[in-house]
């Protein structure tokens, strides 16, 4: 059996400015898995950097609201909210919202730093 707690995940700033904690990765942990799952905040009043990967990405929101930006598409999000973005789409949220936005991120196959462009 295997279980990650998040407070024992290090946190850090990912490359489109949200907080990120990596709970799953199959490069990390003897996993047998394709995908990797993380939790992310973005705090009120902030915008994540626009990017793209090259895989899907799913992003389930846990607390929060605010805009999700994909490709010429924007749409209202708040928790409960599940997220599918396509491969190759240009991505980025908005915390339009009091208080903290909380997602989670599941991309798939599991994310790889050459599989992202930031824009």
């Amino acid at each position: 059996m295997f279980i990650r707690d998040l407070k024992d995940c290090e946190e850090f700033t990912a490359g489109d400015n949200s907080i990120l904690r990596e709970l799953l990765h199959p490069d990390k942990e003897d996993l047998a898995i394709q995908y990797s799952l993380a939790h992310a905040i973005l705090k009120p009043g902030q915008t994540s950097r626009a990017h793209k990967l090259k895989t899907s990405e799913v992003y389930y929101i846990l607390e929060g609201e605010g805009l999700m930006h994909i490709n010429d598409e924007i749409q209202r999000v708040h928790g409960g909210h599940a997220i599918y973005i396509p491969p190759d789409s240009m991505q980025f949220f908005q915390n339009t919202g009091k208080k903290d936005l909380i997602f989670l991120c599941i991309v798939d196959p599991a994310w790889r730093k050459e599989d992202e462009v930031l824009l």
